[in-house]
């Protein structure tokens, strides 16, 4: 069963109406209903629009993500070299070949762990936030 409803339109608009009726043989009420119908239900365009809105928020989340573990990283390294020059002395002359050649063992060392890592896929902020959840005896630096 169906509503009825009263419109007023410009009479520009019922011209347009009633010249649409005429060309497709129905009725005007055919015609505002066809319409509506149109006007209410989303189109393709629209659809894929909301799906770019939900892409652009999924890239947004993961780029926030993505700033976070890199501003975590640069402070990270930075207190590393901090602290790394503030305890290590400084070598004497006649020891700098050796302690070079040595370094670069050390770095040869760190490259392929480093490489293993990599392939294995193991994230050190994976292992971090795992000791920290379970590690809740330690106090937080702001608890004393």
């Amino acid at each position: 069963m169906k509503c009825c409803l009263s419109v007023y339109l410009e009479p520009t608009l019922m011209t347009q109406l009633t010249d649409l009726a005429k060309r497709k043989k129905q009725s005007m009420s055919f015609v505002a209903e066809t319409a509506i119908v149109s006007f209410l239900t989303p189109d393709e365009s629209d659809r894929r629009e909301a799906a770019i809105a939900r892409r652009l928020d999924l890239l947004t989340r993961q780029a926030e993500r993505l700033e976070r573990d890199l501003m975590v990283s640069v402070e990270a390294m930075a207190l590393f070299i901090r602290y790394w020059l503030t305890v290590t002395p400084s070598i004497p002359e006649e020891f700098q070949a050796a302690a070079q050649a040595q370094g670069r063992d050390r770095f040869a060392s760190f490259l392929q762990m480093l490489g293993r890592r990599l392939a294995t896929g193991t994230k050190v902020f994976q292992e971090i936030a795992a000791d920290v959840s379970f590690d809740s005896s330690v106090p937080k630096p702001s608890q004393k």
